[in-house]
């Protein structure tokens, strides 16, 4: 039986939230320096990394405010096409997505942050 989410109406198979988890143990570094900063409700709304939405694993969730943050790395360069996609069916469910270079949460954090705290001031 496929396992209930936190995002309502959906269920994720057990190799898509297996999936999750590693990714939660094996974040990038970037991940890792946002993630300390986005969690315990520092900037007053709960985060959620990892998150399965769709079949997607995004890479942190803010369900009060609608919103995906996305951290690419280079990667992300070779899979444009995919990430349209990817955002297109998750701004049809009404989610707002973010998107930052690793570089920029590396060396700009402070203004990483400020953007994610404009999209979350409900």
């Amino acid at each position: 039986m496929p396992i209930k989410n936190i995002v309502h109406g959906q269920t994720v198979t057990k190799e898509k939230l297996q999936r999750a988890k590693e990714l939660r143990r094996d974040m990038t570094p970037a991940e890792k320096i946002l993630w300390q900063e986005l969690r315990g409700n520092k900037l007053g709304v709960h985060f959620r990394r990892q998150q399965v939405i769709a079949g997607f694993i995004v890479d942190f969730y803010c369900h009060k405010a609608a919103l995906v943050v996305e951290v690419d790395g280079d990667i992300h360069d070779l899979q444009q096409e995919e990430d349209a996609r990817r955002e297109k069916v998750l701004s049809e469910m009404g989610l707002r997505i973010v998107r930052f270079r690793n570089e920029e949460v590396e060396k700009d954090l402070a203004g990483v942050l400020a953007k994610i705290h404009n999209f979350v001031v409900i």
